[in-house]
């Protein structure tokens, strides 16, 4: 008998989970189950290992749909038979086509039916039709009588128990966006496709013996077997192992003389032919050189990439360019990138620029080719909110409802029948697949065609796609590679270009020695003075900066990590801080922290003191501390892991004498670490990151600010980013259809707001706008744009009311009274500019001015901010407080009012589970404060959206930075719009 199982990886189809279904086979004594999911072959590795740790046959293959229609099952006689149903469905998912109704020819695949999709006579020899219960007693009505020899015994298994139906229905209703009461029969399984016990199915299929001979005679030529351990990247880059050793070697030391010039020569040789032989040892030269490979590609474009991550722990990576971070310098070992103990193969992670990263990409299919590479999937699940609005929905209630209950499902008026239910299935739904999406980076490189591992999706990116995640291609044994995004590298990018550009000059952004050395560049870093720069501008981290005195590079890695979550919310941030200004008093936990945390002042920062303390400290093998570093990363998802390895925490701990005392609280710091955790390379990557941003605001502000704005990445809305332009000198325009493009642009320290600024302004039009400029000159009034722009009237009111002709010297209102008299007379569209306006009618016009005020509320509705005047400058009250920012420092203890902007507010949760904030705000003059809002003073005196508010408080100092703790708040209101009275 043929056992065709669903996971829960049938997305919104399946009830049970990989190990459910496994448990249940054996359960029922089904030695041979077959994980059939539905259009997608996730879990076959999974379950592949699971029946192998069970005792049981695991054989794969994929139930294939059009929608709700079942047209065929494929089976895979063994690996290749795999690699051929993953190729079928990946040739139709990547084409975009549906499934046809019958297969093409396969070698290694048995092919099951469903009733009525082909005549029997019309099979080929794999080809079967798959019989279930409910249709054995129809036989004996239908021409397959004639053709039982082409029949098999079918059993489709979706449910665990009976009961798992309505739960099952729960996730038709949710997959198709519809009612419960709505579901139709055929949206859904059947009701017997559960595992129906042996014995019964036998007295089923008394009269057809046949197909169950038939069924077992295909499972017994079935058989998938699987290798875990072997790796599946690609194994060599110039075709066998020894060449790609060589050529590692020449590279490396190529590599040595640019980045060591000199000084630690001898000892970076050592570290190189040290790492060299690890690597060749391990098999991963090719994965080296697959990576420099890319690195390669990619800066011979111009484009600019930063290594992190472990990788920036190889001295060889930083000689290959793959990372900036010299290892030697932060005293990184590269046995926490690539040892024998390491429980999971070592990956690279590299950040392009958001603009240039799908370039990239494509470089590596085209060089790796398509059957060999994918990026790799990810799958989203249910989550808390997302489960109670899914179900809702399902049960018809109202979207005021479902809010209501997403932020109250705790109070009783929340609770009722219908809401019972939704709690009830809610609570199981949690962490279901919910659907496949795409990994945030990574790639997979593979030596035999990816089919054998994976079918592939292609989601809206359009490149393939594996449809396995992170955990199941490190378990069959692959090294992902990382490719990521991010807008900080934009910026970089966009600012050396434009420097370039507008200067002549060339900028070498990797040369971050130099930067490290520059003594403006760190003074500016000990002065907060980072807004723009990369990972350092929000207002916790430019605290910090100044709590640290951080003024160099090697402060500014630890800076980087003890920013993180864990490390604060376990309270050592706060520690760490205290212990830097006080370091001759300092408290060691245990004289292992003292000798193995020195420099961290015996707060552990990174991965690598974690490891430090449960190995030293507690006695935990190097493996146990590489599957606790994943766990702190966020990379591991075995509980059942983490919980043994916490219990031999505490035992190894027992066996030393500590006090239980002692041991919790080193747990507490260990515990507090996870999911946030840096190692010490990527804080490093960071660090180099943030020092290039550095260098270019330093030396190049107004290029660096454009590029900031027109990136759109930063902490800050872009109001604030032109507030820090304007602290540079900088002379900030708006839009004006004779000297904008369609990103904002520099002219001298005149900075010319984009087009992509004006809300509803259409893009086709903004850009067309520059173009016909580019071509035939500048437009010599609004006559002469109408004619050469097909604007509309709409566009054109946004972009008078912008100020975007300003430059004809007229007031909007007599511009907007001249384009209805234009529009109304039909302008006949040339391209060719006007030379005169002679031959246009003239009209006269009462005196029509413009307002300042007025002005300003066109420019928040249009560019979400006022330009020509500023928010202060819109306030009914004239009051500025007793103090601005530059006041506080010498101010500590008094009680000042302020009058501030406000830029953000951060949500926290105190001990009690109490909310509070901490507030930062812009004065008039432009500069930064920051604000405490303790739970009894936010409850009297809350945040009432964005805005200028009134703030009454006490000035405190901690660690030499001032801050304000609020005793009241008040919103202070804007003079009213003239256009609207």
């Amino acid at each position: 008998m043929i056992y065709a199982c669903h996971t829960y990886y049938s997305l919104l189809y399946g009830t049970m989970s990989p190990e459910t279904l496994v448990k249940e086979a054996k359960k029922h004594g089904i030695k041979s189950p077959v994980i059939t999911d539905i259009n997608n072959s996730t879990a076959c590795f999974n379950f592949v290992k699971l029946c192998n740790e069970s005792g049981l046959n695991p054989l794969c293959g994929i139930e294939f749909k059009n929608e709700n229609q079942h047209l065929y099952t494929c089976i895979a006689r063994n690996h290749e038979g795999l690699k051929e149903i993953n190729q079928h469905l990946a040739f139709h998912n990547l084409q975009k086509k549906p499934l046809p109704k019958q297969t093409p020819r396969f070698s290694n695949v048995f092919v099951i039916y469903a009733p009525g999709i082909i005549e029997p006579d019309k099979l080929k020899k794999n080809e079967y039709i798959g019989i279930t219960p409910r249709d054995i007693n129809k036989i004996y009505r239908t021409q397959y009588r004639n053709h039982t020899n082409k029949l098999a015994a079918y059993c489709k298994v979706t449910f665990a128990r009976k009961q798992d139906q309505e739960f099952h229905k729960h996730l038709r209703a949710i997959s198709h966006n519809t009612l419960l009461s709505k579901l139709t029969p055929q949206q859904m399984a059947n009701p017997d496709e559960f595992f129906i016990p042996l014995s019964m199915l036998k007295k089923l299929y008394n009269g057809y013996r046949k197909l169950i001979y038939n069924s077992q005679k295909l499972l017994d030529e079935c058989s998938f077997s699987f290798d875990f351990k072997t790796p599946k990247n690609k194994r060599t880059f110039t075709g066998n192992r020894y060449d790609d050793m060589l050529l590692l070697e020449k590279l490396a030391m190529d590599g040595l003389e640019y980045r060591y010039r000199g000084s630690n020569l001898k000892k970076a040789l050592e570290r190189v032919q040290k790492e060299l032989q690890v690597i060749h040892d391990m098999g991963f030269s090719s994965y080296f050189l697959i990576t420099w490979d890319i690195i390669r590609y990619s800066m011979s474009r111009g484009f600019y990439h930063v290594g992190r991550g472990s990788g920036g722990n190889s001295v060889i990576a930083y000689c290959l360019n793959i990372t900036d971070i010299d290892p030697l310098e932060l005293d990184l070992y590269f046995e926490r990138f690539i040892n024998p103990q390491r429980t999971s193969p070592p990956d690279f992670d590299i950040d392009y620029s958001w603009q240039e990263r799908d370039e990239v990409l494509d470089y590596i299919f085209k060089r790796y080719g398509n059957e060999h590479t994918a990026l790799l999937g990810t799958i989203n699940t249910f989550r808390d909110r997302s489960v109670i609005r899914e179900l809702g929905k399902v049960y018809g209630l109202p979207k005021s409802e479902i809010d209501q209950l997403v932020e109250n499902r705790k109070t009783e008026n929340c609770r009722n029948g219908i809401t019972q239910k939704i709690f009830e299935f809610g609570n199981r739904l949690m962490d279901f697949p919910h659907h496949r999406s795409i990994h945030a980076g990574g790639v997979l490189i593979s030596e035999k065609p990816i089919a054998y591992y994976t079918a592939l999706d292609l989601p809206p990116k359009n490149f393939p796609t594996a449809q396995c995640d992170m955990y199941v291609a490190e378990d069959i044994g692959f090294e992902k590679l990382d490719i990521l995004s991010q807008r900080g590298i934009a910026h970089i990018k966009e600012c050396a270009d434009i420097v370039l550009q507008n200067r002549g000059i060339s900028i070498d952004v990797h040369d971050v020695e130099k930067f490290k050395k520059d003594d403006k560049i760190n003074r500016r870093l000990y002065n907060g003075e980072v807004t723009g720069c990369f990972y350092i501008e929000s207002p916790a981290m430019r605290q910090l900066l100044k709590k640290l005195r951080c003024n160099d590079y090697i402060r500014l890695v630890a800076a980087s990590s003890i920013i993180r979550p864990g490390v604060a919310k376990s309270g050592m941030m706060k520690e760490y801080i205290k212990r830097f200004h006080d370091p001759e008093n300092i408290n060691y936990l245990h004289p292992v922290f003292e000798q193995q945390l020195k420099e961290t002042f015996g707060v552990m920062v990174y991965q690598e003191d974690v490891i430090k303390i449960c190995h030293h400290f507690a006695g935990l093998g190097l493996s146990d501390s590489d599957i606790l570093r994943r766990a702190m990363s966020g990379k591991f998802r075995s509980r059942k892991e983490f919980d043994r390895i916490k219990n031999t925490f505490f035992s190894n701990c027992q066996k030393r004498n500590y006090s239980k005392q002692l041991a919790e609280e080193v747990w507490r710091q260990i515990e507090s670490f996870s999911g946030y955790a840096f190692c010490k390379a990527h804080s490093a990557s960071y660090a180099v990151e943030s020092y290039q941003s550095l260098y270019l605001k330093t030396y190049f502000p107004h290029e660096f600010h454009v590029a900031v704005i027109n990136n759109f990445g930063g902490f800050y809305r872009t109001w604030v980013y032109i507030n820090e332009a304007r602290q540079y000198g900088a002379i900030i325009n708006l839009p004006c259809v004779n000297k904008s493009t369609f990103k904002t642009s520099l002219e001298g320290n005149n900075m010319h707001l984009g087009f992509i600024h004006i809300k509803s302004l259409e893009t086709k039009l903004a850009q067309l706008i520059v173009t016909e400029r580019e071509k035939h000159g500048c437009y010599k009034s609004l006559y002469d744009f109408i004619r050469r722009t097909p604007a509309a009237t709409e566009q054109l009111k946004i972009l008078i009311r912008s100020a975007a002709f300003r430059f004809t010297g007229k007031t909007k209102k007599e511009l907007m009274w001249e384009m209805h008299f234009l529009l109304s007379n039909k302008v006949q569209k040339e391209k060719d500019p006007v030379i005169f306006d002679d031959n246009i009618k003239q009209y006269r016009l009462p005196p029509l001015e413009d307002h300042p005020l007025e002005d300003a509320y066109d420019e928040i509705e249009l560019l979400g901010f006022p330009l020509t005047i500023s928010y202060f400058d819109m306030l009914k009250t004239n009051y500025r407080g007793n103090a601005m920012a530059v006041d506080l420092s010498c101010m500590p203890g008094k009680t000042v009012r302020m009058v501030g902007n406000l830029v953000n507010i951060k949500y926290v949760r105190t001990v009690k589970k109490e909310l509070m904030h901490f507030g930062c705000f812009l004065d008039e003059e432009g500069r930064f404060f920051d604000t405490v809002h303790f739970p009894d003073t936010l409850k009297k005196y809350p945040f009432t959206g964005y805005g200028i508010y009134l703030i009454e408080g006490t000035v405190v100092k901690e660690f030499g930075y001032p801050s304000v703790e609020v005793s009241k708040l008040a919103k202070l209101g804007f003079k009213s719009d003239p256009g609207m009275e």
